[in-house]
């Protein structure tokens, strides 16, 4: 076997692969001898036809399924021969059966990336406080008032305020075309809540019922609606009507209205209060662990396999094509170009891919590697989350396509759970936690 190796780009490599004819000939052999005793052609006995009329009949499909099977038994050990680390399965760009009997053909992989892990212990990272404002409370509060609110019409003369209900018709035009899916006939609209964009309610204070109006918005390419985003939208709404919420009072009864066990709104307030602390609480490990990835990342800029990332795109964009769908549409009904959605979700792919590689990194320098037990509560956990057995749960994780990305997963977990433990936290008082979300959702 002859293998010629080219370096195409930093990670990427081109092998080409020659087997000599002799091996060759007696895959063809066997293959044309099988066929000989499978097929039927006209004016000739089932096992006696000539290889020549095989040949001529079968060709094309002989050498296809033989070179398949060539290409199987033989790139494993052409990578290994050349000592390449390599990612991602190889791409098969050519198969030739030359005049002198030789096989070759053209593999086109990427190879794992080689980097000197820097620092990953120690790793200083700000930790949102779990403190709970009154601010907080408040707000909580005014949402518990707003849903035991009573809803009546408004007057003629009544100018939209935030919390009010408003009933719209509303059609979007982008370069001056309708947009199909962005369209809505006595849609109710809670203004201040934010369901169709803050920009979009905002341009609706002040408006009164009976009123037209006609606005543009434009939307940031990581909008979170495929539909709307990276586009200059122009709206024609009519409003058709508009309710307002009278809200009970904010004492002591109204607490007792929420739960009779309260004998005042400072009960309220103090159970409130235990509520959100348990929630930061809960949520407090995901972040800690985004921080961690976002700093490890930022340490470490290392060129990642392409066609990895590409990988990653493409369940990406399944996944949007998925989300789609149930509401029966597809990219194009939505408006959306592929080569644009590739384009947008490459960047958090690369960063995906290569946060993988720098934790697989960290388990390698420290050892850390899956338990049975580690397994076992992985299995526990999804067992609890959806009430099923464990034998239910192990017999789904059966197939390697489904127990090798399980695996990952934990052996992730583990290794986030080691840096958290040995990161350093500084704690950030809640009010600059709240002035840093504001930023990031200007951002």
């Amino acid at each position: 076997m002859e293998i010629v190796v080219e370096n195409v780009s930093d990670l990427g490599r081109k092998l080409t692969i020659t087997l000599p004819a002799d091996r060759v000939g007696k895959e063809l052999d066997k293959a044309y001898n099988k066929l000989k005793k499978d097929v039927r052609i006209k004016g000739f006995r089932r096992g006696k036809i000539p290889r020549s009329v095989l040949e001529k009949n079968y060709k094309e499909q002989v050498q296809a399924e033989v070179g398949d099977q060539l290409v199987q038994e033989t790139y494993f050990d052409a990578v290994e021969e050349k000592g390449l680390d390599t990612v991602v399965h190889p791409e098969i760009v050519e198969h030739n059966f030359p005049e002198d009997g030789t096989f070759s053909y053209v593999a086109m992989v990427d190879v794992r990336p080689v980097f000197e892990l820097k620092q990953y212990k120690g790793l200083e990272i700000e930790k949102p406080s779990t403190e709970v404002t009154e601010e907080e409370v408040d707000a909580r509060i005014e949402e518990l008032r707003r849903s035991h609110a009573v809803i009546k019409s408004a007057d003629e003369d009544h100018a939209i305020e935030k919390d009010d209900l408003v009933i719209v018709d509303f059609q979007g035009f982008h370069n001056e075309k309708p947009m199909k899916q962005v369209r809505n006939t006595d849609y109710t609209i809670d203004v201040g809540q934010g369901r169709l964009g803050e920009e979009f309610e905002s341009k609706l204070l002040g408006l009164k019922k009976g009123e037209k109006t006609i606005y543009e918005i434009d939307f940031p390419v990581d909008y979170p609606n495929p539909i709307l985003a990276g586009k200059t939208v122009e709206f024609k709404v009519d409003i058709k009507d508009v309710k307002v919420r009278i809200k009970p009072e904010l004492d002591d009864e109204f607490a007792k209205d929420i739960n009779p066990d309260y004998e005042s709104l400072e009960d309220l307030r103090m159970e409130i209060h235990d509520e959100l602390k348990q929630e930061k609480e809960k949520t407090l490990e995901g972040e800690l662990d985004d921080r961690i990835m976002e700093k490890l990342i930022e340490l470490h800029p290392f060129e990642v396999p392409e066609r990895l990332v590409m990988y990653e795109v493409q369940e990406m964009v399944k996944q949007t094509e998925e989300n789609l769908k149930r509401g029966g549409m597809t990219l194009e009904s939505a408006g959306i170009k592929l080569e644009e959605l590739i384009e947008q979700n490459k960047p958090i792919a690369e960063k995906r891919v290569r946060g993988d590689f720098l934790l697989k990194k960290v388990a390698e320098v420290e050892e850390i590697k899956l338990s049975d037990e580690d397994i076992e509560q992985g299995y526990q956990r999804i067992a609890d989350e959806y009430n099923m057995s464990l034998d239910e749960v192990k017999s789904y994780f059966k197939r390697r396509e489904e127990i090798l990305p399980f695996i990952n997963e934990l052996l992730n977990e583990k290794l986030l759970t080691f840096l958290r433990e040995n990161a350093k936290f500084t704690e950030i008082a809640a009010e600059n936690k709240q002035e840093e979300e504001k930023e990031e959702e200007k951002e």
